[in-house]
């Protein structure tokens, strides 16, 4: 069994208030829900309106897989141009 755990940073630009971090950061979490068919969660960071820390995991038989998986994920949030991202580190973990 390989899991492959990432932690992605984000910076949102103009955003002022907590209120406005979490409707970003929802729709990021929800839509890479939805179509990667991961665990996805905020992390940390929560107090801080201009930047967000989440973390997804993802669980298989195939490294290379799980790696693959891990890219598109950090693609698609990388596309959705809702929030800047900052930096990620990936491990993959053989159990």
């Amino acid at each position: 069994m390989v899991v492959g755990v990432c932690r992605i940073r984000l910076i949102l630009h103009g955003n002022r208030s907590l209120k406005g971090k979490r409707k970003v950061v929802k729709g990021i979490i929800e839509k890479s829900k939805h179509r990667f068919n991961i665990s996805i969660a905020e992390v940390g960071l929560n107090d801080d309106h201009r930047r967000a820390e989440i973390g997804f995991a993802a669980i298989g038989n195939d490294r290379s897989f799980i790696n693959s998986v891990a890219d598109k994920v950090i693609d698609f949030i990388y596309q959705l141009q809702t929030a800047e991202v900052a930096d990620y580190s990936l491990e993959l973990i053989n159990i």
